[in-house]
């Protein structure tokens, strides 16, 4: 890598970081990007970096330091959570029953209780995924839910629709917060760490925080486009 990128990328992270109040997590979005790319934010302090894909990202695992924390923001697979169980910080993409017992096997193999975000469909793309609120209750309120000792619910993630009408994103992101709200007095009023709102990337972070999110999640802004290998 060029000095001239080494400095691109650090002088990017610092744009981004004069919009992100304190209390606002960034998560470098570090999917398809080389372990020297990355550790040039890590030069800087970034500790937090998010990846979607299990094999990328027990690979840069392997290969960098051990104080990072790992976010998997992908749509994780029940049989390949037993490779980041071990390390993972927190998984941002939960919107099953089902995955969340299967992360709560894999946790209790490991001795660990594994923080998770549960997903919410708050776009109107048909290619997002995640919850409606209904399903979000009926998981809640499931008894086998409440026997998972192993798993942490953090807060609430979604990911608003990818169009250019602040507005419609701003309602989106509200409405996400809306939710983690209902939630939150409804199952977590004592529960210190339900605190999250993960909302918010490259394009639409600026709005992501003005409606309430907690965690950003920026890639191409900090590292430029993804490479497709």
């Amino acid at each position: 890598m060029s000095d001239a990128m080494e400095h691109s990328i650090q002088h990017n992270i610092r744009e981004v970081q004069k919009f992100i109040p304190s209390h606002v997590l960034l998560v470098a979005v570090s999917k398809t990007k080389p372990v020297h790319d990355v550790m040039q934010a890590y030069a800087i302090g970034i500790r937090d970096f998010g990846e979607n894909k299990v094999q990328e990202l027990v690979a840069k695992y392997e290969f960098m330091p051990k104080d990072i924390r790992w976010h998997f923001i992908g749509h994780l697979q029940t049989n390949k959570i037993k490779y980041i169980a071990p390390f993972v910080h927190m998984i941002h993409g939960v919107d099953s029953l089902k995955l969340l017992q299967a992360i709560n096997k894999e946790a209790q193999k490991c001795n660990r209780i594994i923080p998770c975000l549960l997903q919410f469909f708050i776009a109107q793309e048909e290619t997002k995924f995640g919850l409606s609120l209904n399903e979000a209750h009926a998981i809640l309120a499931d008894n086998e839910f409440k026997n998972l000792q192993n798993i942490q619910i953090h807060g609430v993630m979604g990911m608003a629709s990818y169009v250019d009408d602040s507005r419609q994103i701003s309602q989106e992101f509200a409405n996400l917060k809306s939710i983690f709200i209902e939630l939150k007095q409804a199952y977590f009023v004592n529960v210190p760490y339900f605190t999250h709102i993960s909302m918010g990337m490259s394009q639409d972070y600026v709005l992501a925080i003005e409606q309430g999110s907690t965690i950003v999640r920026i890639g191409s802004t900090i590292f430029g486009e993804r490479t497709y290998i």
